[in-house]
């Protein structure tokens, strides 16, 4: 019977120690010292344990941007949604380290490529007021990504009565672009690796 309830106790994940009566009564000294050596061995295994969870918390920020790797733990992402190409259109930036909206712009009439490109400027501009060069900014879109290194929104939308805010606040994006010499680095997000962008509107 001790013997099957000393097995399922381990099984369990309890740790079992048994003594006689005799042990107790005359070799005390051995019984707690079979004790303290047996607390020694548990204390080494919870720390590996402890160890091992902290390893694990680690191994990712090697590359994830979400868990504070390649830069991100000071980071934003952006990202932009369009219902029809043209159509309403909206975009908005994520801090990743609390994941919070840090701003969202629109809907306004136009492309989903305007408003990642958007998107950026944004958070550029948004950077500079509050005098930090250093947090990189993600994006999802290489056009996007490109359009900002070349200082101009090669977009083939149309120019329309319609679209004529949004062409106003482009040509505001592009001057600030030409005027600023950000050094924040803007970064291609990595879906297939990383998931999807935290700025994602999750309307796919």
């Amino acid at each position: 019977m001790d013997a099957e309830r000393t097995a399922d106790l381990k099984s369990r994940g309890f740790t079992v120690l048994r003594f006689t009566n005799e042990q107790v009564l005359h070799r005390l000294s051995s019984v707690i010292s079979q004790i303290l050596k047996s607390l020694d061995h548990m204390d080494q295994a919870e720390q590996i344990k402890n160890n091992s969870q902290e390893t694990n918390l680690v191994t990712p920020l090697a590359s994830s941007p979400l868990s504070g790797g390649q830069r991100g733990a000071s980071a934003w992402a952006v990202d932009a949604a369009c219902s029809g190409n043209p159509g309403p259109m909206e975009y908005r930036g994520i801090d990743l380290a609390t994941g919070s909206e840090i701003f969202h712009f629109g809907p306004v009439h136009g492309t989903n490529n305007v408003g990642e490109f958007l998107a950026i400027v944004h958070a550029l501009a948004l950077l500079w007021k509050q005098g930090d060069t250093q947090k990189t900014i993600y994006s999802d879109s290489y056009n996007a990504i490109l359009w900002v290194k070349k200082k101009q929104c090669k977009t083939k939308l149309k120019r329309t009565p319609q679209t004529e805010q949004l062409y106003q606040i482009i040509s505001r994006a592009e001057q600030w672009l030409k005027t600023h010499a950000y050094r924040n680095p803007v970064v291609k997000w990595e879906t297939a690796e990383w998931g999807e962008i935290p700025a994602d509107f999750g309307r796919k």
